[in-house]
């Protein structure tokens, strides 16, 4: 069973933190906060629904830099920016890169918890789509190389025997790594085995933004 929700605070000013826990702790939310990005890196989170409340201004790693080293990391966690200055270039590269809120300080209490509840919900529901795409990727990293050799000219409609001769090997080698691939990624037909193959395709860290 999934723990309760968490919020992560990050910002380098200790009353900020202060108040942020103050006033999370009065509506019901868990908090837990950290002075500096890397101190948020190593720390062990636990496995609920969450919301990462961001200062875009740190020392070290700034808010867009951990931003990004989250997407690198696969961690997933939804992201409410709070920034000193209205900085529209700022906001809009944070926004793209999946933030589900840009606000400036001062924020009125009540757009904080609001952006708060939504990023939760979002994680939420986000979470069982996370988790059967990490199962599907544990399945594909079972797979030998050769093997996903042979699953990559699957997917691209090639016959056994074409894919034997790409392969330099017998047309009975390809069809038992066919089988092998068919049972450990658990597809029911070559149709299930091309959608898992898109969605392992889409699932990996988009390149380095330009800043």
């Amino acid at each position: 069973m999934a723990e309760e929700p968490v919020v992560f605070v990050v910002d380098d000013d200790e009353d900020i933190r202060a108040a942020m826990r103050s006033l999370l702790a009065s509506v019901g939310l868990r908090v837990e906060t950290f002075p500096t990005a890397q101190d948020f890196l190593g720390s062990r989170r636990p496995d609920a629904p969450a919301c990462l409340v961001l200062d875009v201004q740190l020392p070290g790693l700034s808010g867009l830099d951990l931003q990004y080293e989250l997407i690198q990391k696969g961690i997933s966690i939804p992201i409410v920016f709070l920034s000193g200055h209205g900085d529209i270039p700022t906001s809009v590269q944070a926004i793209k890169a999946g933030a589900v809120e840009f606000l400036t300080k001062p924020v009125q209490d009540h757009q904080l918890l609001d952006a708060i509840r939504r990023a939760i919900v979002v994680d939420q529901l986000e979470r069982p789509r996370r988790a059967e795409l990490a199962d599907l990727r544990r399945r594909y990293g079972s797979l030998t190389p050769r093997e996903r050799e042979v699953m990559t000219m699957v997917v691209a409609g090639l016959l056994n025997k074409q894919a034997a001769a790409r392969i330099g090997t017998s047309e009975v080698t390809v069809k038992v790594h066919r089988a092998h691939i068919m049972r450990k990624m658990r597809a029911d037909s070559v149709a299930d085995l091309v959608r898992m193959a898109e969605r392992l395709a889409g699932s990996y860290p988009a390149p380095t933004p330009v800043r």
